[in-house]
């Protein structure tokens, strides 16, 4: 049966509901955010609002306090699922590297042969605003990753626009979640502020009627914890909206705010804080490169380049390993070398008596056979012919074919003339 998209998928995400929420890795982080934001809540609903509506009987204020609370709080839940049950906006993988980017080179293994290897170059150029920003090449995800995109490695994946991995949401936060991971920050912000005015208000209200502030405290101690608990929580998501309030109005992100510090880099994406703002809170958002519920499609294999049949060589000895072939024609080089370069002719005559001997006596050739035969020649210069072609796609070795077709005659005319001087 075939698979979908999200169980196979490569980096570390978590699916639920057949691949229609996508989660990070440490999507378990949620339970403790999801406790920070509602026990507060909670206890402000069940000791303060509840007993301000007995206070603040005119038009039902109180009323409205407990409603807002209530309301604030669901919109401040529904940002934060937003936030962290979507794409992020994960560039999809590729299953095979650029081949418009490869480039051969040529290095030597153990043996000192010479043998091609792939190379790529590890940076781009492109231009953005008139600008030449440089992009680097993702070895996990095989492509060039966009400007201002980068590998997440708890996620595992390249995030469009990453401006960080969020361990509160259990998320990256990228180009197709940061407006609702900012909206919910500030809103947060906003639900910590509003509860703690409202516990404020409530131990006014108590020190109206008992005319101290010790005793309000000790008569409403949970309105004293929960303003010592948002007081503390505004340090954080309170500093946390301004900062990526600043990021907004100059169009960062927070990983490249550290980056551009650290490298002191021109800000090529800034174009007036208005237009930021418009680009990050009025633009659509883009639709999801994947589509996690698909069904995976069966990889194509790729043809492996062969060289193509020549003229009497048999069409399965292109079947043979590569490195093998390669091996074999070295050899036969070396050996025909060496026989072309033999000017003793006692050894020429030892060596094709040799030769002849391991053989069946039909292979043994006398000197007028191998001189008077149109087949010997040929077949070498043809095996040549094509062992040089391989030499020259490996890159190992290259020898012309007429070396090896005027030594074989060159070496059997003198061993002719070297029998008819003996008789």
């Amino acid at each position: 049966m075939a698979k979908r998209v999200y169980e196979t998928w490569k980096g570390s995400n978590k699916f639920i509901l057949g691949g229609r929420l996508i989660f990070g890795p440490d999507a378990r982080s949620l339970l403790v955010t999801l406790l920070l934001i509602l026990v507060p809540v909670i206890i402000f609903c069940a000791f303060v609002a509840r007993h301000l509506r007995h206070e603040l009987l005119q038009h039902n204020v109180g009323y409205v306090i407990l409603v807002v609370a209530i309301v604030f709080t669901i919109y401040v839940l529904v940002l934060l699922f937003l936030t962290s049950a979507r794409d992020p906006g994960i560039i999809p993988r590729n299953l095979h590297p650029p081949e418009e980017e490869i480039r051969y080179d040529s290095s030597y293994d153990i043996g000192g042969r010479q043998t091609p290897s792939l190379q790529f170059p590890r940076i781009k150029e492109v231009t953005v605003n008139g600008y030449t920003v440089k992009v680097k090449y993702c070895d996990t995800c095989m492509l060039y990753r966009p400007p201002r995109c980068s590998h997440c490695s708890i996620c595992n994946n390249c995030v469009e626009r990453f401006d960080h991995h969020c361990p509160w949401v259990g998320q990256c936060i990228g180009l197709r979640n940061y407006r609702y991971f900012f909206m919910f920050v500030s809103s947060a912000t906003l639900l910590c502020i509003y509860v703690f005015a409202m516990s404020a208000l409530y131990i006014k209200v108590l020190m109206d009627a008992d005319g101290t502030v010790w005793k309000a405290m000790k008569e409403s101690p949970a309105s004293v914890i929960l303003m010592a608990y948002c007081f503390i929580s505004l340090w954080f998501v309170g500093g946390l909206t301004g900062f990526h309030l600043y990021l907004i109005g100059t169009n960062q992100t927070t990983y490249g705010n550290f980056r551009q510090r650290a490298d002191n880099r021109r800000n090529v994406f800034d174009q007036g804080c208005l237009n930021n703002f418009l680009e990050v809170f009025c633009t659509k958002v883009k639709p999801s490169r994947n589509n996690f519920r698909a069904f995976v499609q069966e990889e194509v294999q790729r043809p492996t380049p062969s060289p193509a049949p020549r003229d009497g060589v048999a069409a399965e000895d292109l079947g043979v390993d590569a490195r093998s072939k390669v091996e074999d024609d070295l050899d036969i080089g070396e050996d025909l070398l060496k026989i072309s370069q033999r000017r003793n002719i006692d050894e020429l005559d030892e060596d094709i008596r040799s030769r002849g001997s391991n053989g069946p006596p039909n292979n043994i050739l006398d000197a007028d056979s191998v001189l008077g035969s149109d087949h010997r020649a040929p077949t070498i210069q043809s095996d040549a012919r094509d062992h040089s072609s391989w030499g020259r796609r490996s890159g190992s070795w290259e020898i012309a074919p007429e070396v090896f077709a005027n030594s074989n005659v060159t070496e059997s005319r003198s061993y002719v003339a070297a029998k008819e001087a003996r008789q």
